[in-house]
C-alpha cells in the first residue's frame, strides 16, 4: 500500500510526461508549419512579401489638337519614350548615371546637369533625363532593369506636326513649367515638370489644351517593378480641340515665298469682313519639333543667341517705320478733311524746302505736276509732303486712331506691342520737347517717329477694304470641349469710321493703279482676274541726313531699306487684305509684292477649285491696263478729268 507521498510523486511524473508529449507535439506542429511555409508555400508568401509597395503613376493627358479652318490637322500628339530616374529608389545616383550613359550612349555630363536642375523636385518624382529615347536605348535599359532599379521607361504624349510645323509663331511651343510660373495663380495645382504652353496659342489657350491627367495605382516589388494588374485606373482626359481661322495651304504658300529666297520679315492675311487671320508668318521661324516634349538646353541656347532672332514674332512683337504705305492714311485723311480734292495738283521737281529744310522725293529728277491718284501710283514724296503740311501732325494722329494704327490690335495672341503714331502731346510726354512742323514731313511718308507692327498695317488695309470698320484680328474659330464644335464669338470691331464714297473711291483708284498700271510700283503683285489693289513702301533703316550713313559705313549690321506691300483684293468685293514686310528687302515692289502675289494666287485658286500655284512657275499672263492718267473706269462711271493745267475741276497749288 503506497503512502500519500508516493502517490504525489507518481502524479507529478505523469503530468511531466504529458507536458513533454504536448511540447513535442507543439514542436512537431511548428516544424510542420515552418516546413509548409518555407517549402510548400514559399513561392506564394515570397510574392506577398515582395508585393507590399503601392505606387500611384501619373498618366499624362494629351494636349488638344489644332485644326485649320478646313479641318486639316495642324498639331496633334504622338507617343514617345522617355527614360527617367526616380531618386528614392537609388543608393548611388552618380553610379546609376554612369551606367545609364554607358548603355545608351548619352552624355553623362548632360544627364548629371538635368538631375541637378531638378534637385528640388520630390524624390518620388520621375526626372526625365533622355527625351525621345530611341528603340535601341529603350531596349538597353529594359535589359538592365535589375541593375538599374531607379531607371524607368515612360511612354508620354508629345506634340507632332503633320503639316511640317507651319505657323510656328502663331501656334507657339510647349516646355516644362518653370519655378516662377508654378507660383502664378493661373498654374495653381500644377506640379514640376508639367508641360505648358509658353508662346502663341499654346500659351493663350493652355488651360483648355492641357486636359486632365489620369493615374493608375499599382503594386511594385522591392525592385520597383510593377506586380500584377493595376488595382485602380483613371484614364486621362484629352485637352480641348481648337479650330483656327488659318488656311493651311495659304499659310504654307506665304512661308514658302519667304523661304525660297531666304528672306527675313513677316506677313499677315486677314478676312476684311470679320478680322479672321487667314495666314500669318514671321521669318525666320523656329522648328516646332525642337519643342515637342521640352527643348534641349543646347538647342535653346542656339535659338536664343541667333542674331536673326527666330523666336521673335515680327508680325506683332516688333515695330518698323511703315514707309510709303502710310500714304494710304494721309490720302484718306486729306480728302476727309477737304484740304485737297482728288484733282488737286502739286508739282514735284525732285525736292522741296519746308521750314528751312530740303526734303527729297525718291525720283530725284521729279515727277512733274501730279494729282492724287497718280501721286499714289508713283508714290511721290513731294506730293505727300504738301498734303501732310496742310493736315498737321495732330490731324494725322486722329486718323491713325480711326484706322487702327495706334496701340494694339487686340489679337488673341500674347506679346503684341503697341504701334506708334506721334502727336504733339505724345512728343511732349515722351521727350519733354515741343513738336516742330518740319517733323511732320517725315511722318507723312512713314518715317521719323511713326513705327508700326505689320499686323496693324494689315488691319488698316482691312479697314479700307470694308469701308471703315476697324476689325479685331483673331485666330481661333471654334472650340470642341467634348460635345462638338462651338463657334467662338467674333470680337467686336475696335471702331467704325465710315469713309464717304468721294473719299474712298479716289484712294482705291490710286491703289488699283499701283498694281495694275504700267508705271505702278507693285506690278509684280498682279493676280489675273482679281484686281489686286495695294501700296508699296520702302523705309530707311538709317537716315541719309548728315553723316549718319558715313558713320555707319564700317558696321556689319545690315542697313538696307525695309520693304513693304499692303493690299486687298478684289477691288470691288474685297475678300482678303494684308501686308508683307521684308526686312532689308529694298524696294517693296521687288521683294514684298511677289510674296503677296503667291499667297493671293493660292487663296483664289482654292476658291476656284483650280490647282494650287507652284512657287517659281511663270505667273499667269496679265494684260496691263492702258498707260493713261486718272482712274480706271468702272461700270456705270465716267473717267474723271485728267487735266494737269488750271482747267475746270483742277486746283493747281505751287509753293
Amino acid at each position: 500500500m503506497l503512502s500519500a507521498g508516493g502517490e504525489d510523486r507518481r502524479s507529478s511524473q505523469g503530468r511531466l510526461v504529458a507536458l513533454r508529449i504536448m511540447v513535442m507535439v507543439c514542436f512537431g506542429v511548428l516544424a510542420i508549419a515552418f516546413w509548409v511555409l518555407q517549402v510548400i508555400a514559399n513561392t506564394k508568401y515570397q510574392e506577398l512579401a515582395n508585393a507590399n509597395h503601392l505606387r500611384t503613376i501619373a498618366l499624362r493627358a494629351p494636349r488638344g489638337i489644332f485644326f485649320d479652318r478646313n479641318n486639316k490637322v495642324l498639331v496633334e500628339n504622338r507617343y514617345a519614350y522617355s527614360i527617367a530616374i526616380i531618386r528614392e529608389r537609388s543608393t548611388n545616383i552618380p553610379d546609376a548615371l554612369k551606367t545609364l550613359a554607358g548603355i545608351t550612349g548619352a552624355d553623362e555630363t548632360r544627364l548629371a546637369e538635368t538631375m541637378k536642375a531638378h534637385s528640388k523636385d520630390p524624390l518620388f518624382q520621375p526626372i526625365s533625363v533622355i527625351d525621345h529615347a530611341t528603340d535601341v536605348q529603350v531596349a538597353a535599359v529594359m535589359a538592365r532593369r535589375l541593375e538599374l532599379p531607379e531607371v524607368i521607361v515612360q511612354e508620354v504624349p508629345v506634340r507632332a506636326y503633320p503639316t511640317g510645323g507651319v505657323g510656328a509663331h502663331l501656334v507657339g511651343y510647349v516646355n516644362e513649367i518653370s519655378a516662377n510660373e508654378l507660383k502664378l495663380s493661373e498654374y495653381a495645382g500644377l506640379t514640376p515638370r508639367t508641360m505648358i504652353g509658353k508662346t502663341g496659342l499654346e500659351k493663350v489657350y493652355n488651360a483648355k489644351l492641357m486636359g486632365r491627367d489620369g493615374k493608375k495605382d499599382v503594386f511594385v516589388d522591392s525592385h520597383a517593378r510593377e506586380v500584377g494588374e493595376p488595382i485602380n485606373t483613371e484614364a486621362p482626359t484629352d485637352g480641348h480641340r481648337l479650330q483656327l481661322t488659318i488656311d493651311a495651304d495659304v499659310q504654307r504658300a506665304l512661308e514658302d515665298a519667304f523661304k525660297v529666297d531666304g528672306l527675313t520679315g513677316a506677313a499677315v492675311l486677314l478676312n476684311p469682313r470679320n478680322g479672321e487671320v487667314l495666314a500669318m508668318t514671321s521669318q525666320p521661324e523656329f522648328d516646332l519639333n525642337d519643342f515637342a516634349d521640352g527643348i534641349d538646353p543646347l538647342a535653346w541656347s542656339r535659338l536664343s543667341a541667333d542674331p536673326e532672332k527666330p523666336l521673335i514674332n515680327r508680325s506683332m512683337q516688333d515695330r518698323y517705320p511703315p514707309g510709303s504705305t502710310f500714304k494710304v492714311l494721309i490720302a484718306l485723311a486729306a480728302l476727309s478733311e477737304k484740304v485737297i480734292t482728288p484733282e488737286t495738283t502739286f508739282t514735284c521737281n525732285g525736292s522741296k524746302v519746308f521750314y528751312g529744310q530740303l526734303f527729297h522725293c525718291d525720283k530725284r529728277e521729279g515727277h512733274g505736276p501730279m494729282q492724287l491718284r497718280e501721286a499714289i501710283e508713283k508714290s511721290c514724296n513731294v506730293y505727300f509732303y504738301e498734303v501732310g503740311d496742310r493736315l498737321g501732325v495732330d490731324t494725322i494722329y486722329s486718323y491713325a486712331e480711326k484706322l487702327g494704327l495706334v496701340g494694339k490690335t487686340g489679337i488673341d495672341l500674347p506679346g503684341e506691342v503697341e504701334s506708334i503714331v506721334p502727336s504733339m502731346a505724345w512728343k511732349q510726354k515722351r521727350y519733354n520737347e515741343k513738336w516742330y512742323p518740319s517733323e511732320t514731313m517725315s511722318i507723312t511718308i512713314g518715317q521719323g517717329y511713326v513705327t508700326q507692327t505689320p499686323l496693324s498695317l494689315a488691319v488698316m488695309m482691312a479697314t479700307v477694304a470694308n469701308g471703315g470698320s476697324v476689325v479685331t484680328p483673331h485666330v481661333v474659330k471654334a472650340i470642341d470641349e467634348g460635345n462638338g464644335w462651338v463657334s467662338v464669338a467674333t470680337p467686336a470691331p475696335r471702331g467704325f469710321f465710315p469713309f464717304k464714297p468721294d473719299v474712298l473711291g479716289p484712294v482705291t483708284d490710286g491703289l488699283w493703279m499701283v498694281v495694275n498700271r504700267l508705271g505702278g510700283t507693285a506690278s509684280r503683285a498682279r493676280v489675273e482676274g482679281h484686281d489686286v489693289v495695294g501700296k508699296t513702301g520702302t523705309a530707311q533703316v538709317i537716315s541719309d541726313a548728315g553723316k549718319a550713313r558715313a558713320r555707319a559705313a564700317g558696321t556689319t549690321q545690315n542697313l538696307s531699306d525695309n520693304s513693304w506691300f499692303v493690299f486687298y483684293a478684289p477691288k470691288d468685293n474685297p475678300q482678303v487684305a494684308g501686308v508683307v514686310f521684308v526686312q532689308h528687302g529694298g524696294h517693296g515692289g521687288v521683294t514684298s509684292a511677289p510674296i503677296a502675289r503667291h499667297a493671293l494666287d493660292t487663296f483664289f485658286a482654292k476658291q476656284e477649285g483650280r490647282a494650287l500655284p507652284v512657287l517659281g512657275a511663270p505667273p499667269a499672263k496679265a494684260t496691263p491696263a492702258p498707260a493713261r492718267t486718272g482712274t480706271p473706269p468702272a461700270a456705270g462711271t465716267t473717267t474723271p478729268s485728267t487735266s494737269r493745267g488750271g482747267g475746270a475741276g483742277t486746283q493747281v497749288i505751287r509753293r
